[in-house]
């Protein structure tokens, strides 16, 4: 079959060619093989594999995050190459979601090759004679929460159609689970992460998206963050706030901090696929209209969005508004961070009827973006639409949208910009994972 090579790292060479969701032939790459790195790997090998994961999970971060954005009415992508982003994704007309469209087979398979890379890392780890037992536990200890991460956000795409969790042999692959089989071995991974990352020696290189956290107490709370994003997801009020406590989650902390992807303009690596320039013609992404007319006053994640010289149109929709979440091509992707983490606080103490801890949390974020206090409501449903609503704006472009009015079914409350548009629950199962 095809061999697929990444560019970034020589490791990558190994790995990439490995996965593709179907029984895949190693061929010879003129290097070291996976066997030797499953023997007996060194710390320069095993370090690689590490740095090679970390890039390799960049990769169609724009596709991903377009594709959920779209979906949940959070923007418009129009495109003069692929008219997909406003006829499939948006259910127009009588089209539906392809299982071999680009918006589901790309970051499908750009995740299974990052987690391709933690499998091999954590056997490599496993039979290294060359590095200590704590040494062994933060290799694999970050393996697992790499791998959960990248799991969850294929399941975010495929929901209720699952995901494959057992991909370690190639030449045999476990099945497809249920949604709730797929996030419970989830949530499991990454507590077996947090187990082999407790204690343990970090002897690898992060790159600058783990600043504060690249020791093991702060991969630990990295770990958590994740487990409490998963919590919420399955309903696990308490095991969220366990999991919160055990994170960097700061009421009255920097919103800022956290975990981020990071890119550069450096020789071998690459942009953010998520910035475009401002006032682009042709290859454009556009705030939804709605983002902008529901907004709070005085609200200063209104910057979010920037006005246009002129509006861009396009098969019947169109917006005067520009996406400026990410502002340069070297801007960094979150991949979570506090002010995630103060909204799940804020989820979590609405669903165990704390509704005062809920308020204060909420106005937290309120207070941080320059909106008044809120004054609605003291019930679960009404504050469950204003945690949301707080989530909408924080989190506008990060990928959590489509993920948030699902969970709650509230998806027939996005808005539909079209007579015949569909507003889709799930993406299929790539067509590799049923041939």
């Amino acid at each position: 079959m095809k061999r697929i090579i990444n560019q970034y790292t020589l490791l990558m060479l190994l790995l990439v060619a490995s996965f593709m969701s179907c029984k895949k032939e190693y061929g010879n790459l003129n290097g070291p093989t996976i066997e030797d790195y499953s023997k007996n790997a060194s710390i320069g090998q095993l370090n690689g594999l590490v740095t090679g994961t970390l890039s390799g999970m960049r990769n169609n971060e724009g596709t991903y995050l377009d594709a959920v954005s779209v979906i949940g009415r959070e923007i418009y992508r129009f495109s003069n190459a692929d008219p997909r982003f406003v006829t499939e994704l948006l259910g127009q007309d009588q089209t539906t979601l392809n299982n071999t469209g680009f918006y589901i087979t790309n970051p499908w398979a750009s995740r299974y090759r990052a987690i391709k890379n933690c499998n091999v890392l954590i056997e490599a780890a496993t039979n290294s004679s060359q590095i200590s037992d704590a040494e062994r536990k933060g290799y694999t200890g970050i393996a697992k929460t790499l791998k959960a991460y990248e799991l969850l956000l294929n399941l975010n795409l495929t929901y209720t159609n699952g995901v494959r969790i057992d991909v370690a042999d190639p030449n045999n692959l476990g099945p497809i689970l249920t949604y709730d089989a797929s996030i419970a071995e989830i949530a499991t991974l990454l507590d077996e992460g947090k187990t082999d990352l407790t204690g343990s020696s970090i002897i690898f290189p992060l790159s600058d998206g783990f600043t504060g956290f690249k020791d093991a107490a702060g991969l630990v709370k990295f770990n958590r963050a994740l487990a409490a994003r998963v919590a919420v997801y399955r309903q696990q009020w308490a095991a969220a706030a366990t999991a919160l406590n055990e994170s960097f989650f700061n009421l009255n902390g920097p919103p800022n901090v956290g975990l981020f992807h990071v890119f550069s303009t450096g020789s071998g690596d690459q942009l953010n696929s998520a910035f475009f320039p401002q006032n682009q013609n042709g290859e454009v992404r556009l705030a939804h209209p709605k983002f902008i007319t529901d907004l709070a006053a005085n609200d200063d994640r209104a910057a979010k969005a920037t006005l246009r010289t002129a509006a861009a149109s396009n098969a019947g929709l169109s917006s005067n508004w520009d996406v400026w979440v990410y502002t340069s091509s070297t801007a960094p992707i979150p991949i979570i961070r506090n002010e995630e983490l103060i909204l799940i606080y804020a989820e979590v103490k609405i669903n165990q009827n704390s509704f005062p801890d809920a308020i204060t949390a909420l106005n937290k974020i309120r207070s941080l973006h320059g909106v008044t206090p809120y004054a609605g409501a003291s019930t679960a449903a009404a504050l469950t639409d204003e945690m949301l609503n707080q989530r909408r704006y924080s989190l506008f472009y990060e990928g959590h949208r489509w993920v948030d009015m699902r969970r709650y079914n509230k998806l027939a409350q996005l808005p539909i910009d079209r007579p015949g548009d569909d507003v889709w629950s799930a993406m299929p199962i790539p067509q590799t994972e049923t041939n």
